[in-house]
């Protein structure tokens, strides 16, 4: 009786033991899964709509790049198919555009201005009708034109103006000239002629020389010229560049009384004057300085001015 007894009542613990562990576990599993049953609605409202618009937005971009995709795809699969594949021509840049434009136009423009200057260059449609000579006094127009060589008629763009120049320039009383090209039909010539400072006698007359010691001309002198006293007169003499030097120091009043310079040397330059009165110069030093003494001794009596000190001029 009492094994009986004791069965029933270990079952029953058992039981009771088995419900109560089956009681917890529910009890533990229950809020769970309730728990995961809340999670979507918990993070669905802890995402926001600022975040889930964004989200869904970045869905349908990705969705419809998928489709432009497979669009592709498709129609690249087409191509092959068929045998035609080409290339979809890409739009040219707004830069590229104006690029090109710019470089027609610039192509357009060479190719007009050189067939203008073809034209012009061969045909008579700009050509030497007339000319003109300016600047002349003791040069004749006939010797210009003979040096120039020039015919009539002639393209102006075939006319080399540097090379008439110097032609022109080899004229012995002509300093420089200058050649003009004057549209549509004139060539233009104007020279500078030398004017004389100086003159010295020679066996076959007085040679007449300007600034630069350039003997210009054989013809009789200008009035009131003075003569220059030189072994060797010429552009490239010393003595002759120094007594040129010092008459283009003199006082204009000054100079016109010179009646001779003479220059021995680059350092004993005297002049004599048109009264026969004598100055003694000395060396180009300081010729600024000494053309100012000068100009106030000669207004003092004397016979013989010596400037060749300017520190100490003298009067005697």
């Amino acid at each position: 009786m009492s094994e009986r007894s004791d069965g029933p009542t270990e079952l029953a613990a058992d039981d009771v033991t088995g419900d109560a562990g089956d009681r917890e576990d529910s009890a533990i599993t229950e809020p769970l899964v309730a728990q995961d049953a809340q999670t979507p609605a918990d993070a669905t409202d802890f995402e926001g709509p600022r975040r889930r618009a964004r989200r869904e937005r970045a869905e349908r971009r990705a969705a419809q790049a998928r489709a432009r995709a497979i669009e592709q795809a498709h129609r690249e699969a087409k191509r092959r198919a068929s045998g035609r594949i080409v290339a979809e021509p890409k739009r040219a840049a707004r830069g590229v555009v104006r690029g090109l434009k710019m470089a027609l136009a610039t192509v357009i423009l060479a190719v007009v201005g050189i067939g203008l200057a073809l034209v012009l260059y061969f045909t008579p449609a700009m050509s030497a009708r007339s000319i003109v000579v300016t600047g002349i006094g003791a040069v004749t127009r006939e010797e210009v034109l003979d040096a120039a060589g020039v015919r009539l008629g002639t393209p102006l763009l075939q006319i080399n103006t540097n090379q008439v120049a110097d032609r022109v320039a080899t004229i012995r009383r002509v300093a420089s000239a200058r050649v003009q090209r004057q549209y549509p039909s004139a060539l233009r010539i104007t020279i500078v002629e030398r004017v004389p400072v100086v003159v010295k006698d020679f066996p076959d007359g007085p040679h007449l020389f300007d600034r630069d010691g350039v003997d210009f001309a054989t013809a009789p002198p200008p009035p009131a010229l003075p003569y220059i006293d030189v072994d060797d007169p010429g552009p490239s003499d010393p003595a002759t560049r120094a007594a040129l030097q010092v008459l283009l120091a003199l006082r204009p009043e000054v100079a016109g009384q010179v009646g001779e310079i003479a220059a021995p040397s680059v350092s004993s330059i005297t002049l004599t004057l048109g009264d026969g009165r004598v100055v003694i110069w000395g060396s180009t030093d300081r010729a600024e300085e000494k053309a100012e003494k000068l100009a106030a001794l000669l207004t003092q009596p004397g016979r013989t001015y010596d400037v060749s000190s300017p520190d100490l001029p003298t009067v005697k």
